[in-house]
């Protein structure tokens, strides 16, 4: 049985899907990357059909879903749940490639009763950095999908693979460029904020980490950091595959995953007779001999949760230190923020401590106005004061909170007018090296 839901009538709060297979099996779902739609499971589809209820779901802005942003991992899990109560579904193994790897960890620490098994192909507890994911987003809000779309291939795929299946390659692409760019941004926020490194041990699922062993994006290493953490999980690493693994080596990655869900319906699956391997498509190498799964890996670390700040005795609410910087490191970047504490000495500590405390966590924390208003008032003030460097770093901070190029030089030209012009043209020297720098994709 086919299935697919009509994006026209997806509500905000549920995602586009499709379904294959029995209506009486037991449901299967498999997660999207960034950049692509369902379609990136063709090759799984076939073989994993004949045993499950096999749900494929896009991201929102993906493969035409319409254009509701999330701005979380956890949003985008709770879309999910919400479709699958729709459809009546209460438990499911999931299988998520990348974010769609990221949703199912929330799915896993939020509602385990509810999954049956795990698994997750080129993800990982963090996803790079914030400072790496928010700078996607300047670069796609001032220049279009455009430059994400060309590096896709090189990201995606082995040059091997990319040298022998330009069709393939030429569809990845043209994936990229049809997605809605606001939706491409709110992604990447949520990747962005991605960090589950302390919650490993929490997730008692039983997992199957399946990593390409080319994969730049996340690695091997990053799949051995959710292996030690996770303590049911089991590593798979498959040969000749980058970070879309189930694209370019399907067979592989079909026989991992059906071993994989197999163990966790073996009662329900019982009865049917395992079906012949489907052969992957013509165009597509198939791996030379089928990877398999390591014996269960016991946590070799677990990565202690960060002490919470001491809250003063008395204190009326909460310190607003910790919220301060967490709010800091969003909007200056974590390597600004670095650079800044670990610079602190004696003599300079107390004032770290205390812009974070009350410029972070009193005034930017405040719901009055958003962050885009809070950087236009900044940029203002920051040329009327004449305080050019504090203007770099804050110019970043601006493209980072959502304004534009564009915007940003209207800021300034408004200022010119009541700051001076002498402090506007200053400012914009300042504003428009930064701009270059943090706009320009680099390959």
């Amino acid at each position: 049985m086919e299935r697919v839901s009509e994006q026209t009538q997806t509500p905000p709060k549920t995602l586009q899907y499709r379904i294959d297979g029995p209506d009486d099996a037991p449901v299967l779902i498999l997660g999207p990357s960034l950049g692509t739609t369902w379609h990136m499971w063709d090759r799984q589809v076939p073989e994993l059909s004949r045993r499950w209820r096999v749900l494929r779901f896009d991201l929102p802005g993906h493969g035409g879903a319409p254009a509701h942003p999330a701005g979380s991992v956890t949003e985008l899990a709770d879309r999910l749940v919400a479709t699958l109560d729709e459809l009546g579904v209460q438990r499911f193994g999931y299988a998520g490639c990348s974010v769609g790897g990221a949703v199912g960890i929330d799915l896993a620490l939020r509602i385990p009763h509810r999954i049956a098994s795990l698994a997750l192909v080129a993800a990982s507890p963090r996803f790079g950095t914030a400072d790496e994911f928010r700078q996607r987003g300047v670069i796609v809000r001032t220049n279009g999908l455009d430059p994400m779309a060309r590096t896709a291939p090189d990201n995606w795929f082995t040059p091997g693979f990319a040298a022998a299946q330009p069709a393939i390659v030429e569809w990845a692409v043209q994936m990229v460029r049809t997605t809605d760019p606001g939706c491409y941004i709110a992604a990447c926020e949520a990747l962005a904020a991605f960090d589950v490194r302390a919650d490993l041990a929490r997730v008692g699922v039983p997992t199957l980490v399946l990593v390409g062993s080319d994969d730049q994006l996340t690695g091997p290493a990053e799949a051995r950091t959710l292996v030690a953490g996770i303590p049911d999980a089991r590593l798979a690493l498959v040969p000749g595959a980058s970070h879309l693994a189930p694209v370019e080596q399907p067979a592989a990655v079909t026989d991992l995953l059906v071993r994989h869900f197999c163990l966790a319906w073996q009662d329900t699956l019982h009865a049917i007779p395992a079906p012949p391997s489907a052969p992957s498509a013509p165009s597509t190498p198939s791996a030379s001999s089928v990877p398999s799964v390591s014996a269960p890996v016991a946590p070799v670390a677990e990565i202690a949760p960060a002490a919470e700040q001491p809250h003063p005795e008395g204190a009326v609410r909460p310190d607003p230190y910790e919220a301060g910087m967490r709010v800091r490191r969003a909007v200056l970047g974590d390597a600004h923020v670095d650079r800044a504490m670990a610079a602190a000495d004696e003599f300079t500590a107390d004032f770290q401590e205390l812009i974070t405390r009350y410029a972070w966590g009193e005034v930017w924390t405040r719901e009055g106005l958003d962050r885009r208003t809070r950087s236009a008032v900044t940029l203002t003030a920051l040329v009327a004061g004449g305080h050019l460097e504090e203007l770099a770093f804050h110019t970043r901070a601006a493209l980072r909170n959502g304004l534009t190029p564009t915007e940003i030089r209207e800021i300034l030209i408004h200022a010119g007018v009541y700051c001076g012009v002498p402090a506007a043209n200053a400012a914009f020297r300042v504003a428009r090296s930064v701009i270059l720098e943090e706009t320009t994709p680099r390959d």
